[in-house]
């Protein structure tokens, strides 16, 4: 996608705990983003009959939750209404300290075995959400995936 964009001083960041609807304008397409917090998902399914691209985020420096994190995606993939629906997992917060590697938390998840099951097209990237890092591959992610969005 070329050199990064200046996108300026990072915000401040705070988990959800609810949900945000925001619409994004990306190459005069818009998407439709529906941010669920982790604490909701009792709620998710409510949410999968309109969702055509999941992005699954994994906060990495929250080691307590991780192995929530992987029964939800899980739970995620396996719901009928997201089987034809493009699905990328984010390991967000790599910039902080992390008691595991990238190349752990993939074993953890086991996400070589989770592509190759999965009925879904799986991808994994990891970014820091704060720094900028792994931003270009994951608006490329959505301009690939841009059949599935709306407007």
């Amino acid at each position: 996608m070329g050199a990064q964009a200046d996108l300026g001083e990072a915000p401040v960041t705070l988990s959800t705990v609810g949900t945000n609807l925001t619409d994004l304008i990306l190459r005069k397409r818009k998407i439709t983003v529906r941010e669920l917090g982790g604490c909701m998902g009792p709620i998710w399914p409510k949410y999968f009959s309109d969702c055509r691209c999941v992005i699954f985020v994994v906060d990495c420096a929250n080691i307590v939750q991780i192995s929530s994190s992987c029964v939800q995606l899980l739970s995620v993939l396996s719901a009928e209404p997201l089987q034809s629906a493009a699905v990328l997992v984010l390991f967000n917060k790599r910039d902080l300290p992390c008691t595991m590697s990238l190349v752990e938390l993939k074993a953890l998840f086991r996400m070589d075995d989770v592509i190759k099951a999965a009925p879904q097209s799986v991808s994994t990237l990891e970014i820091s959400a704060r720094s900028g890092q792994g931003l270009q591959e994951l608006l490329s992610w959505l301009f690939s995936n841009r059949s599935h969005d709306t407007g």
